[in-house]
């Protein structure tokens, strides 16, 4: 039985639904790179770009990711995932892989290789970057860097929300520069500092300073990810210090501006705030309509613009919600071979159930009885794994379904500080993108919540022999 469109299309179409679901740095790690290369005796073969991904996607994906295929092509089918790197792409610069500190002659240059080899996504230029009033100037500092490192604006500093085009700009800067013959290395602050511990750890501290200060522009991106590692922060200061002496170029991304970065060291937020701080902001209506035609003749997808607008008007904080709808659509039209249209786009991207039962109480029942704790454990001081992840879950969903502050929820759990309820919170979000059985059971407890309430809501009929 034939399947209803191509091996390559159907895994496009789980990408898109994937990108919606799972956080930026999830997926842009262990995903973005990857394509399925056949379909074979039931089986999807995928292929990724580094055993890491491999292990990643088998262990922590795999079971979501069949679901999806499944559901497409209506049968039952498997995935394997084959390492097998892109030959037309370079290795993803936020890929862990065997150190090589060493360092190494390359074409008259003296060059040295951190545990990662440092590359840029092909297709963040400056020619596929769409500019609209959010990110004008930021846009034209980052040509004028690409242009003349070292010279103007440094640092650079960009700061936005996710999916506005930090990473994308840091990746036009890197391309512009090469080609003008400009040592360039992109780098996540979370692979500096993986990077420097390795160095540290085989005493190859010497290499990992070379490999960062013997270039023209250094690209780090997510700062804010050294918040509150000391050890990070000064090797962060003293690279600053020692490219900023030589007149290279430094450019920084962050969710915040610098002064916002509260577990900062002063001296490096000062030297941040030394250059150019330019926000970037979310999309208005006729950009984001742009952006949709865009990436709508990038796929080759035939889209109205009833549909376009639809969207437009439906994901409005960032880029990457767009192209996921737009990802998600162009997969219903190949599936159900029917035209991207208005109707199309409502059926593809119709809003979730919305959760009725909003009641704190039947939130921390329903998580109690889903991790088989009493109540009084979930609420109570005890503070084994066991009680604590549940109790951890229920002050996600007492914020997320039922709206309250860290205080409130403090109080119906047993009156615990906000502060250990905000990072109950922020650990259930990290968790919910990484943990696929943890998410499964939050999905049953909110499906339960929303059973409860329909219940609760429908009208009572006496039978007619009661009487």
């Amino acid at each position: 039985m034939e399947l209803p469109m191509s091996p390559q299309g159907i895994w496009q179409a789980v990408l898109g639904e994937l990108q919606l679901s799972l956080q930026r740095s999830t997926y842009d790690s262990w995903l973005r790179d990857t394509h399925a290369i056949a379909y074979e005796d039931g089986q999807f073969i995928v292929a990724v770009p580094h055993a890491f991904a491999q292990d990643w996607l088998e262990t922590r994906l795999k079971g979501p990711i069949k679901q999806r295929l499944q559901r497409l092509c209506e049968r039952s089918v498997d995935v394997r995932f084959v390492v097998r790197p892109n030959p037309v792409a370079a290795p993803d610069p936020d890929v862990h892989t065997t150190p090589l500190l060493q360092p190494q002659k390359e074409e008259g240059r003296f060059h040295h290789r951190a545990m990662h080899a440092a590359s840029l996504k092909p297709a963040m230029t400056f020619e596929t970057f769409i500019e609209g009033d959010g990110n004008r100037l930021a846009y034209a500092a980052a040509q004028s860097v690409a242009q003349d490192p070292g010279t103007h604006y440094n640092p650079l500093f960009l700061y936005g929300g996710v999916g506005l085009g930090k990473t994308h700009l840091l990746h036009a800067i890197g391309h512009r520069a090469r080609s003008l013959g400009f040592a360039v290395r992109y780098v996540t602050a979370e692979t500096f500092t993986n990077d420097l511990i390795e160095a540290i750890r085989t005493r190859s501290n010497l290499a990992f300073r070379q490999t960062y200060r013997e270039v023209d522009v250094l690209l780090i991106d997510d700062i804010q990810f050294i918040e509150g590692k000391g050890s990070t922060q000064i090797e962060v200061y003293n690279t600053f210090n020692s490219l900023y002496a030589a007149n290279k170029q430094i450019v920084l991304a962050s969710d915040r501006p610098p002064r916002l970065l509260a577990q900062l060291e002063d001296r490096l937020r000062s030297r941040f705030m030394g250059g150019l701080v330019v926000d970037l902001l979310p999309p208005d209506l006729e950009h984001r309509m742009a952006i949709l035609r865009a990436k709508s003749y990038e796929m080759g997808l035939v889209v109205s613009d009833d549909a376009l607008s639809y969207i437009a008007q439906r994901y409005q904080s960032n880029v990457r919600e767009l192209q996921g709808a737009l990802n998600r659509l162009a997969a219903y039209a190949r599936l159900e071979r029917r035209p991207a249209d208005l109707a199309l786009a409502r059926e593809a991207l119709s809003p979730e159930e919305e959760i009725l039962n909003q009641d704190p109480e039947a939130i921390i029942q329903a998580v109690a009885d889903e991790f088989r704790i009493t109540r009084s454990e979930l609420v109570g001081q005890r503070r084994l794994k066991r009680f604590a992840r549940p109790r951890q879950v229920a002050m996600y969903l007492m914020r997320e379904v039922a709206q309250l502050s860290f205080p409130q929820i403090g109080e119906y759990l047993g009156g615990r500080d906000h502060t250990t309820v905000m990072h109950g919170y922020k650990k259930v979000s990290q968790l919910l993108a990484d943990d696929p059985e943890l998410r499964m059971r939050v999905e049953r407890v909110r499906m339960r919540l929303n059973r409860e309430a329909m219940v609760s809501r429908e009208p009572v009929f006496a039978s007619v022999a009661q009487y």
